[in-house]
């Protein structure tokens, strides 16, 4: 017979039957990685868009085509990283980076490889530095992931600009711990400091690398953002101190594909690098390199880097 017994007033209730409270409870998803992605070509940013959306963790949440439009885009969604170009219309990569920093990881994504400008970045506080052409579409996925966990991530040409660096880098070291690098140290594995015939190249003097316009950085203040001059042209030589003037490339009568192409068969890319750097396919740049190579008047590709780079017997006198 059941209990009918009424609980006395004020007695405490037993517990609710949960008839799930011993199965395992789903996983909450985990929140995805949320990146701006900045450049001024539009091709470029909707293919770096499209590769980072398909995965399953990264979200891009913004799309800026000038430094001035991925400080806005940073304030605004607060990303965990931002890929960033340096040569880009209004305010460019390199001005922009200090703002940027302070509001999330930055890896700069670009075509300028020079050395100078690698250091640079790094020294505004750049988390990475990749060259297109340099990298795969898994590997930028990877430095993605990495750089927001504070993982360096560098393509081979910012490697040897990061190496150079510190090679040149001659402000007295810290001593080292007692017994490295002293004589002794050495004696004692059979190395005779008389058998060294080898001598250690005195390394070249190293260029003016902060010349202006990186000389003269306005406060960093959000107010001043949207003041920040262009400092970056598009050739290495408006800016870098001490280099010979750059040729006059307008009397080719390149569209702008073709002088991007161009400048990636001067630094020595293939086709197929030269395809995926520019998210087009091998039959599409076989084309723009045909009419390139007829603009130049030029039968190979050495050849029309000489003339594109000026260093060809009449870069400067006319198309020959």
């Amino acid at each position: 017979m059941p209990d009918h017994t009424p609980h006395p007033t004020g007695a405490p209730q037993p517990p609710p039957h949960q008839p799930f409270a011993d199965l395992p409870q789903p996983a909450q998803p985990a929140r995805r990685l949320r990146v701006v992605v900045a450049d001024d070509n539009p091709v470029v940013r909707a293919g770096l868009t499209a590769l980072l959306s398909g995965r399953a963790d990264i979200e891009v949440v913004a799309e800026a085509a000038d430094g001035h439009q991925a400080y806005e885009a940073a304030r605004q969604h607060r990303p965990d990283v931002v890929l960033l170009d340096v040569r880009m219309p209004g305010v460019d990569g390199i001005s922009a980076l200090p703002y940027l920093v302070g509001i999330a990881p930055v890896v700069m994504l670009t075509y300028s490889r020079e050395s100078e400008i690698v250091q640079e970045a790094l020294r505004r506080g750049a988390g990475g530095y990749l060259v297109h052409g340099e990298f795969t579409a898994e590997q930028l996925v990877e430095a993605v992931r990495d750089i927001k966990e504070g993982r360096a991530h560098f393509t081979p040409t910012a490697a040897g600009a990061l190496l150079a660096r510190l090679r040149q880098d001659r402000s007295p070291a810290p001593p080292l711990p007692e017994g490295l690098g002293t004589s002794s140290s050495a004696t004692a594995y059979g190395i005779s400091a008389s058998a060294q015939s080898y001598k250690q190249p005195q390394p070249p003097t190293p260029p003016a690398y902060f010349a202006p316009p990186f000389t003269s950085l306005p406060p960093t203040s959000p107010e001043n953002l949207s003041q920040v001059q262009p400092h970056m042209g598009q050739s290495s030589s408006e800016w870098t101190s001490g280099r010979p003037a750059a040729p006059d490339r307008s009397r080719f009568q390149l569209s702008t594909r073709e002088a991007e192409i161009m400048d990636l068969i001067a630094s020595g890319m293939n086709n197929q690098q030269i395809a995926a750097t520019c998210f087009i396919s091998e039959k599409t740049v076989k084309n723009h390199i045909n009419r390139i190579f007829a603009k130049l008047h030029s039968t190979s590709r050495s050849e029309a880097a000489a003339k594109w780079i000026g260093t060809a017997p009449d870069a400067q006198r006319g198309l020959g």
